[in-house]
């Protein structure tokens, strides 16, 4: 359907420029439109679910004044965040400083170009997706030292500190959970990734579900959730933006949309991380059951049934535990997760060259 809505683009104006040059980058933007308005929607109302989640756990209604059922209330946030102004602090690095938010949301937007959403079904269908993944959302914490560097205060600098070690320590362990799953698809490419879980002894009798990456998978999948919960300095590891120790970490000095930029990158960020969950543990768009009541439903609902069930985990767990020490933190990174991965990895190696394997 994408192609025929392109092709058919490319007809509409006879001059040679228009096929070749114009309705290419006309088309690119448009598919950019397409995937970042929905996802600023979700990154809005995703902060009104997990005011409302937390209320649940905690016997409380939750925002419900807003609106009916409080369903307006990340529109006002939103407004009253645009109307503020944006206070530049005296002695910070006035380049740096503004740099910063842009530095944090780009990549958190930019991953977002090979994320596929059904089969063939991708802003830029690159066969070295993962790769490209892997790179751009390493970025991220370049975005948070700057920010920290460039406000000059050291409340902002310690959070940054904080913030950058936690997110270097644990990108290592989600790094070698996408070279697992990388072995065992045999492709960096994101819906080669999804397709491969669809064979299988238990795919062929019709239980999807149970041939899906999480299931052999299993510790590889625990660690990148957690590792997870840690990249995007979400509790239970939030002591970035420790309240009672450091104020509101590396953007403490931010306010009005600077701020906001922040705020938009850390749940862009959850849905990001609950995405390549799904499309590389949980089968992406595939239907858990092979029947034909599942099979009518569209693969992009099944998709973002099981990103909002990952997504709620993450609020689930933010209502549940305490915030931990950090050099907890970075124990459990560091002496726990890398070296469990890279056990799993021998593992899974060793399964796949014997008899036993499930992945010809």
């Amino acid at each position: 359907m994408v192609d025929t809505i392109f092709f058919a683009g490319q007809g509409l104006f006879a001059f040679p420029a228009w096929g070749s040059v114009m309705w290419p980058v006309l088309w690119t933007l448009i598919k950019i439109v397409a995937v970042v308005l929905p996802l600023m929607g979700c990154v809005a109302y995703l902060t009104l679910w997990e005011r409302k989640a937390i209320g649940f756990t905690q016997i409380r209604l939750g925002p419900n004044r807003t609106g009916p059922l409080g369903l307006l209330q990340p529109i006002a946030d939103a407004l009253k965040l645009l109307t503020k102004e944006i206070i530049l602090p005296t002695a910070a690095n006035k380049p740096l400083f503004l740099l910063g938010p842009i530095m944090t949301i780009m990549p958190a937007l930019a991953a977002w170009a090979v994320v596929p959403f059904g089969p063939e079904v991708a802003l830029a269908n690159v066969n070295a997706g993962l790769l490209f993944l892997m790179a751009i959302t390493s970025l991220e914490v370049y975005g948070v030292i700057i920010a920290g560097w460039g406000s000059n205060s050291k409340y902002a600098f310690l959070g940054a500190m904080r913030a950058s070690a936690q997110m270097v320590s644990y990108e290592i362990a989600m790094g070698f959970c996408l070279v697992v799953v990388l072995m065992v698809s045999s492709s960096l490419n994101m819906s080669d990734i999804v397709m491969g879980q669809a064979k299988g002894q238990f795919a062929e009798s019709g239980l999807n579900f149970l041939s899906w990456n999480w299931l052999p998978l299993f510790p590889i999948f625990i660690i990148y959730f957690i590792a997870g919960l840690a990249e995007t300095n979400r509790h239970p590891f939030d002591v970035v933006e420790g309240e009672s120790e450091i104020v509101a970490g590396h953007m403490i000095e931010y306010s009005g949309m600077s701020f906001a930029m922040f705020f938009l990158a850390e749940y862009a960020n959850m849905i990001l991380v609950s995405m390549l969950t799904v499309v590389m543990f949980l089968g992406g768009w595939l239907p858990p059951i092979d029947s034909p009541l599942f099979n009518a439903i569209p693969g992009w609902i099944w998709l973002g049934l099981k990103v909002f069930v990952v997504v709620t985990m993450f609020i689930w767990v933010r209502a549940t535990f305490p915030r931990f020490r950090y050099d907890q933190i970075m124990r459990l990174g560091w002496k726990v997760f890398i070296p469990a991965t890279l056990v799993w990895l021998v593992v899974v190696g060793l399964w796949m060259q014997s008899p036993w394997t499930l992945w010809p």
